[in-house]
């Protein structure tokens, strides 16, 4: 009597643990316990393997059990998982259940109960059957505390709560190069605990949702350094990866923006924003480096990417500036990406811009190019002057934003570079990132008239910084056919990369002109060549 009452009441508590788990498959996301799949098999109508979890349940109240729904996602039947072992503060438990019919495949999902009430995670997982589709059989993974199921490409579903399971990420990062976590809300918060081997091996997590995507190359974190900023352990550490469209104050605010410039946005303005979490939620900012890194906006009508641009919007002073940007066409719909090393909010913009004086000159092109993505500026609304010549301090500008470098403000090492002048960040941001040196006086000599070996050379240090190989084994096989290379002052490697590369050419087909002064349209043109070049242009 005692045996079929108890019979009767484990039957009772199947049938009700079988409805809760059709009509609430969710509610576990917000509990505490972690549950999550490994080994997982679907042969010859069964389905077999482990489920874990950080919770110790092994009673007749306490127990994990193991959902299964065939390929719509209707309830099959429910299996009892059965304590095995417990490694690195998890527990393991086995399932096995038959007779469940042919299915191309069927969806699991995991529940802890303690009392009877469900204290874990329910996330659904496909399996696939092998019986059949024995090439399928990589499509199971781990799943658990927010982070779905791994797909076949390494894709990992991601609850609006943003929280991603390090079982399942460690997994995923374990078979594949990239994983893609496709975002219902706008962030994902990845334990720093599930990356670490992936940020030595230098792996790439891609985070996605209808707003955009950024490409969040793995090597670029410090996962000690970002501990210990915010005083914790890298197992209490999360990397919290936003894509967020802003709010309509700010979307009002960047549209403003874009039509000072003359331009029409033609895309939503999202942040990307990549930093560090701590405990109580305390962040710390992520520096990217000198890593470019790629996020994708859809642009909402039809663009000619000679005349569009991405471009960062500056709160601060309410201004856009232009992005490394290149536009392809995505399911039939243009795709912008971007490319800059650093956080903030983007969006695209055209422009129709052109200048009288020059109509005809042979500058035209990459002129008016570099004009409507806001790398150069006209002298006037309609006037360029190509042919003026340009300083020392207005080139280094431009390369600064070419190649979408924030300003820094740091203390100049130049005793002619003083503070307050218009150039002063600019001057400190290239100067940081490598671009230019000073005389040996300790002079920069803003003002003064750039040459073609010092465009050559601030042009060559700024391929590097992008990360572009310029380096000539043998630079004098490259100047030797130019017979006035002996007046090359000091700059003979970078002038051989930089005819190398195809940023320069000779004055003529046998002189180089170093000495020589460089225009305004010049410089428009080495700056065209740059871009391209590292492919920060179409």
């Amino acid at each position: 009597m005692q045996n079929h009452t108890f019979i009767q009441k484990i039957s009772a508590m199947l049938s009700i643990m079988l409805v809760v788990a059709v009509m609430v498959p969710v509610l576990a996301f917000a509990a505490s316990a972690t549950v999550g799949f490994s080994q997982v098999t679907y042969k010859n109508g069964s389905v077999y393997g482990t489920v874990y979890s950080n919770v110790y349940a092994n009673g007749v109240n306490d127990a994990v059990y193991v959902n299964v729904y065939d390929s719509n996602k209707n309830p099959l039947s429910v299996a009892k998982a059965t304590y095995s072992a417990s490694k690195d503060g998890l527990y393991y438990y086995s399932f096995t259940k038959d007779a469940l019919g042919g299915y191309s495949y069927v969806n699991v999902s995991g529940n802890v109960y303690d009392e009877g009430v469900s204290v874990g995670s329910s996330v659904y997982q496909v399996v696939y059957d092998t019986t059949s589709r024995s090439n399928n059989s990589s499509r199971s993974g781990s799943g658990g505390g927010g982070g779905g199921a791994i797909s076949t490409d390494g894709t990992i579903s991601v609850s609006s709560d943003g929280s991603v399971d390090a079982n399942t990420l460690s997994n995923a990062l374990t078979s594949h190069d990239t994983v893609t976590l496709k975002l219902s809300g706008d962030f994902a918060l990845i334990p720093a605990s599930a990356i670490v081997d992936a940020v030595k091996d230098g792996k790439t997590i891609i985070v996605i949702n209808d707003n955009g995507s950024i490409t969040l190359p793995l090597s670029i974190l410090n996962l000690d350094n970002l501990a210990k900023a915010l005083d914790v352990e890298v197992k209490d550490l999360k990397i919290k990866v936003s894509v967020a469209k802003v709010k309509s104050e700010t979307a009002a605010a960047v549209k403003a923006a874009a039509e000072a410039l003359g331009g029409t946005q033609v895309a939503d303005a999202v942040n990307f924003d990549v930093e560090a979490v701590g405990k109580n939620n305390q962040t710390a900012a992520i520096s990217f480096g000198s890593t470019y890194v790629a996020r994708t906006l859809k642009v909402t009508s039809s663009v000619n990417s000679k005349q569009a641009t991405g471009v960062l919007y500056n709160p601060a002073v309410k201004k856009l500036s232009f992005v490394p940007s290149t536009f392809s066409m995505v399911d039939g719909s243009t795709v912008a990406t971007l490319k800059r090393n650093g956080s903030s909010i983007y969006t695209v913009v055209q422009s129709s811009k052109s200048f009288a004086d020059v109509a005809n000159h042979w500058s035209k092109a990459d002129v008016e190019l570099l004009a409507n993505k806001l790398v150069v500026d006209g002298v006037t609304d309609t006037t360029f002057q190509p042919d003026r010549n340009i300083t020392r301090a207005e080139f280094a500008a431009l390369v600064v934003r070419a190649l979408g470098l924030s300003s820094s403000s740091a203390a100049n090492q130049f005793s002619d570079v003083k503070s307050g002048s218009w150039y002063a960040e600019t001057v400190a941001t290239a100067v940081k990132a490598g671009i230019i040196d000073g005389y040996e006086d300790g002079t920069f000599r803003p003002d003064a008239q750039i040459t073609r070996e010092e465009l050559a050379a601030m042009s060559i240090r700024a391929l590097n910084y992008a990360d572009v190989a310029t380096n000539v084994s043998d630079p004098q096989s490259v100047l030797s056919k130019f017979k006035d290379a002996k007046d090359i002052v000091w700059a003979q490697k970078e002038i051989a990369a930089a005819i190398n590369s195809g940023l320069i050419n000779g004055l003529t087909d046998t002189t180089i002109g170093s000495a020589e002064q460089a225009t305004r349209a010049q410089s428009a043109t080495i700056l065209k060549r740059l871009l391209s070049t590292a492919r920060f242009i179409d």
